[in-house]
C-alpha cells in the first residue's frame, strides 16, 4: 500500500486526504498547529512542526513514506521551502499542490499590486484613511504605525487583548457572502481593502464587494514556489500521487 504525507490544513488537503483514502492509499496529514481548533481532515493527523528540514527528512525516512503533497497555504513559504529540502535529502517525490490565485478576476488591473506584506502599510496609506485588513495576524506587524488609528481587522484567531488599541477587531473564518461583505464594508465606511492573493471562494466575496462599492485593494503577490511539480488542482494531484492514480 503507498504510504502519501499530506501537509497543510487547506481545504484542498482535506479533500485530498479523503480521496486518497478512498483510493486506498495510507495518508498522514500534518498540521502546522497555528490555529486552534482547526477542521481536521481524514485519517491520522500530526499536529507541529518538524523542527526545519533535517527533522522532516528524517520523518519521511522513519516513517516510510513513498511521497509528500505539500498543500499548505499559498503563503506558507518556510514549510513549503523545508518541503523541498527535505524530499531533496530524503529522495522522496515531492508534489506543491497550490490554488489558483484571484489573478485572473477583471478587477485584478485595478488592484495596487505588493511585492510583501512590509510594502502593504505605504500603499494602504495613499488609498485611504479607514482600512480594512484581512491580511492574516502573522503580518500585523507590519502596520504597528497604525496602531493608534482605526483600523477594521478580521483574523481567523483572536488577538492581544490592548495591543491595537484603535482597531476593530472581527474574529471569523470563510465562507463569507457577497451580501455579508457588502454590509460590512458599509457600515464601517471602509476605503481600502488589503488583503493576499490568497486564492480560492471562501474570502473572494470581499473583492466583489470592493469592486462594486469602488473600494480600493491593496493585494500582496504570493512569494515564489520552489517545488519543481507544481499543480493547481486536486484532480492533477491524485494523478502523479503513487497509489492514488
Amino acid at each position: 500500500m503507498a504510504r502519501v504525507l499530506v501537509l497543510g490544513g487547506t481545504g484542498e488537503a482535506r479533500e485530498l486526504a479523503v480521496r486518497l483514502q478512498d483510493a486506498g492509499v495510507s495518508v498522514v496529514s500534518s498540521l502546522a498547529g497555528r490555529v486552534s481548533n482547526p477542521a481536521l481532515p481524514v485519517g491520522p493527523v500530526r499536529i507541529g512542526g518538524f523542527g526545519g528540514p533535517d527533522g522532516m527528512m528524517s520523518f519521511l525516512w522513519d516513517e516510510r513514506f513513498d511521497a509528500v503533497c505539500d498543500a499548505t497555504h499559498p503563503f506558507a513559504a518556510r514549510i513549503s521551502g523545508n518541503a523541498v529540502e527535505a524530499c531533496a535529502a530524503a529522495g522522496v517525490p515531492l508534489v506543491r499542490l497550490v490554488r489558483p490565485g484571484w489573478e485572473t478576476r477583471p478587477d485584478a488591473r485595478d488592484w495596487v499590486w505588493v511585492d510583501s506584506m512590509a510594502e502593504a502599510p505605504a500603499a494602504m496609506e495613499l488609498l485611504g484613511e479607514r482600512p480594512f485588513l484581512t491580511s492574516g495576524r502573522q503580518g500585523l506587524d507590519h502596520f504597528a504605525g497604525w496602531r493608534n488609528r482605526w483600523a477594521l481587522v478580521r483574523v481567523v484567531e483572536p488577538l492581544e487583548a490592548g495591543v491595537w488599541p484603535a482597531w476593530t477587531v472581527l474574529v471569523g473564518r470563510g465562507p463569507f457572502t457577497l451580501d455579508g461583505e457588502l454590509a460590512l464594508m458599509r457600515e464601517h465606511d471602509v476605503e481600502v481593502l488589503v488583503t493576499k492573493n490568497s486564492g480560492g471562494s471562501l474570502t473572494e466575496a470581499k473583492l466583489a464587494a470592493a469592486a462594486r462599492l469602488g473600494v480600493a485593494v491593496v493585494m500582496v503577490r504570493r512569494p515564489a514556489e520552489s517545488a519543481e511539480v507544481l499543480v493547481g488542482s486536486v484532480d492533477e494531484a491524485l494523478a502523479l500521487l503513487p497509489g492514488a492514480r
